[in-house]
């Protein structure tokens, strides 16, 4: 590796704006955004662990999707904010590394997650006589260990390409967070071949996985039509909530991750909407479409036994 080239001890973050004025209102949106996001993905964290009726493997799935939003915006929105009270915002080079690490470990644990939970809904819709035998407690446990490993082995990889990159100054990061992409800017080495890596690993499993999802739920969509229409009805209600997920997360990451080393305006916009936005907003598209999570938090809210189901 070529770290103990690096002259570079620390980042300078240059974040979202230098307006004083614009850095309060910065804060106090992101504040909020985060506190919402806490709230709501605990909440369905505890709904799930303590609601005996959202014991079935969807709700396992979406108990570490919930989990990796929480890990995954934590990654990003406590430093942030605490940067927009400040007036000179620096990030040192270890600090950096375990962002870019968390970071992309957490959101790669959310792809890896949302790619279950369309397996998942592919056994209960095409497959519902075998439903509990293939997705069996084992099998689920088996998947999510699967996930998490490799969730690790993608930000090992991000982790690499960043130490083998020489930082020889300057040292000031056009964004409000560490990652490769922005760090090739400040790199004093020919920056193509990581770039090409960046693309294979980030942008590959962006692409390839949003391609899989949407091919599993025209297939999953096809099959409904020899189910019963209330059948139909709640499948459509739990896979559009799932399809907008999809949407919401990976349009952004692959407008990111699958492009030359090249930056944009719009870049730290699309970055705050698929760090902080999804996992606010996927709390709400999973309680408001789901009858199942609302009914249970009802029950937690008025104190009643869980089991009265």
């Amino acid at each position: 590796m070529m770290l103990l080239n690096n002259n570079v001890t620390e980042f300078i973050l240059l974040g979202l704006t230098q307006d004083p004025v614009r850095k309060k209102i910065v804060f106090a949106i992101f504040l909020l955004f985060y506190l919402g996001t806490l709230l709501g993905n605990l909440l369905i964290i505890i709904t799930i662990k303590t609601s005996r009726a959202l014991g079935s493997p969807m709700y396992f799935f979406l108990f570490y999707l919930s989990f990796s939003d929480t890990c995954f915006s934590t990654s990003i929105a406590p430093r942030m904010i605490v940067d927009s009270l400040l007036k000179n915002t620096t990030i040192s080079f270890n600090e950096c590394i375990i962002q870019i690490f968390s970071f992309h470990f957490f959101g790669c644990l959310e792809i890896f997650i949302l790619i279950l939970m369309a397996v998942d809904r592919y056994v209960a819709i095409c497959k519902p006589l075998h439903y509990m035998a293939i997705m069996s407690r084992r099998v689920c446990n088996t998947l999510v260990v699967i996930a998490w490993v490799g969730s690790c082995v993608h930000s090992s990889t991000q982790i690499f390409l960043t130490l083998s990159l020489p930082f020889c100054g300057p040292n000031v990061i056009d964004h409000y967070l560490c990652d490769l992409e922005p760090l090739l800017k400040l790199a004093c080495a020919d920056t193509y071949m990581v770039n090409v890596l960046l693309v294979s690993n980030s942008g590959a499993i962006c692409t390839v996985s949003l391609v899989m999802l949407m091919f599993s739920y025209v297939i999953i969509l096809h099959s409904l039509r020899n189910h019963s229409a209330e059948g139909r009805k709640k499948a459509l209600s739990t896979c559009i909530s799932h399809i907008i997920v999809v949407i919401l997360f990976f349009g952004p990451c692959i407008f990111i991750y699958t492009r030359p080393a090249t930056t944009f305006p719009m870049d730290k916009m699309i970055t705050i909407f698929y760090t902080i936005g999804t996992p606010l907003l996927n709390p709400l598209i999973y309680t408001l479409r789901n009858a199942e999570v609302k009914n249970a938090m009802k029950k937690i809210w008025s104190k009643k036994p869980i089991s009265e189901d």
